[in-house]
């Protein structure tokens, strides 16, 4: 089977510069930068753009953002790619460790560990991820999420360890 001109899709996608959020890394709170985000004062990051991810809604502690699924996150089984899921649930389980740290301080990601119970595609509605803090220490933090669909039937599941420093 060929792929005809008519089956072809696209999408342009743009975004702003990503250092305009990073320059308040030491300014504002993460709390603070996520909502100056979600409020639209500051730019969403490139990332949100990429995925076409919809709301970001924080609090002290959880986040959650939402993903209508779409053709361009399909894999090749008609389903949303696994990697798509995973980089919801890695938003919002760093995300949610964000909202606790002052300003000055920096987060990464150690690990994420995922669990996929069900596939999602456009059917399924608009997913739901939403990412809450377990336990935060001084240099690490732990962290989950899960994602639903638009039934409330549960997608997937990840926990993850984030690493806390000092931002020069």
């Amino acid at each position: 089977m060929t792929q005809t001109e008519g089956d072809l899709r696209s999408r342009t996608f743009s975004w702003s510069d990503p250092m305009l959020n990073a320059e308040q890394l030491g300014r504002r709170s993460g709390l603070e930068l996520l909502q100056a985000m979600q409020r639209g004062e500051l730019p969403a990051p490139p990332i949100m753009h990429l995925l076409g991810t919809g709301r970001l809604d924080a609090e002290e502690g959880r986040v959650t953002v939402t993903l209508e699924p779409q053709e361009y996150h399909y894999n090749p089984l008609g389903t949303v790619h696994g990697g798509v899921l995973a980089t919801l649930l890695d938003t919002a389980t760093g995300c949610a460790v964000h909202t606790t740290l002052p300003a000055g301080v920096g987060y990464t990601t150690l690990d994420l560990t995922t669990k996929f119970l069900r596939p999602a595609s456009i059917a399924s509605g608009v997913l739901t991820c939403e990412g809450t803090v377990l336990s935060k220490g001084r240099r690490t933090a732990l962290a989950q999420a899960q994602i639903t669909d638009g039934r409330g039937a549960l997608i997937a599941h990840a926990t993850s360890t984030c690493m806390l420093f000092d931002m020069p």
